[in-house]
């Protein structure tokens, strides 16, 4: 433990040593330094109306969120659970993994508007897919010899899901939420880059327009920690889990 904490330590002072440095070699016009970034961040902190656009994110997040983690783990049960589902299905999952996101959100504003819908479902379209492609790789790989169990107590489809399934490959699940946390929450901070007028993503672009940059080192710092902390728990959690199996 002491270790971990003294390397934890060490990268965080390289990282803003690095910081500091990089500030010191292109000037303030182009990044804020790290005492700069804390101070301007602290002061938007006390702010009302900081309040209110990090609350829109964060009720768009949450949203998107529980979209792709219950969407993506239904068609990952389901795809990986039916075998032919799942050789029909896995190209089609990995062709929309693969196309990049930015192309469909025009398609997003037309179909949900620019309200907080579509900053949700952009969110969403990120995440469910990784978290269905983890959890169906997952059930494939079960030992069958669980399933022929549930065969033999004549388990329904969903007694099966909720007993076998999900806590036999609870591990890869975990890493599959976790790649879907990350994507999801960049696909939520996207969706606020374009077309809103609330939200952590659309002070970034309003202190873009003007020129802002320790407004913009302020909010993607903040966004960085929180991502940061829970990635870190998260990844403990899934490292505990693998180290059970």
């Amino acid at each position: 433990m002491r270790a971990r904490l003294l390397n934890i330590v060490l990268l965080i002072a390289l990282l803003l040593g690095s910081w500091e440095a990089l500030h010191h070699l292109v000037g303030a016009i182009a990044i804020s330094s790290p005492a700069e970034t804390v101070q301007r961040l602290a002061a938007m902190m006390a702010t009302d109306s900081f309040w209110m656009h990090a609350r829109e994110t964060m009720w768009a997040f949450a949203q998107a969120l529980a979209i792709a983690l219950s969407g993506g783990l239904f068609i990952g049960l389901v795809l990986g659970g039916y075998r032919p589902a799942g050789t029909v299905f896995e190209p089609i999952l990995v062709a929309i993994y693969s196309v990049p996101k930015v192309t469909l959100y025009p398609v997003i504003l037309l179909i949900f508007g620019l309200g907080i819908s579509a900053k949700v479902a952009f969110g969403a379209i990120h995440g469910i897919v990784p978290v269905a492609m983890f959890t169906m790789n997952a059930v494939r790989s079960l030992n069958q010899t669980y399933l022929r169990a549930a065969r033999s107590m004549r388990l329904t489809p969903g007694q099966t899901a909720l007993r076998i399934l999900v806590p036999a490959t609870l591990p890869e699940i975990v890493t599959g939420f976790r790649v879907g946390f990350s994507l999801t929450l960049l696909g939520s901070l996207i969706g606020e880059l374009f077309a809103s007028q609330r939200g952590l993503g659309f002070l970034i672009m309003r202190a873009v327009n003007v020129y802002d940059v320790k407004t913009i080192f302020a909010v993607t710092l903040l966004i960085a920690v929180v991502a940061i902390i829970v990635n870190s728990a998260m990844l403990a959690l899934d490292q505990r889990l693998h180290r059970r199996l």
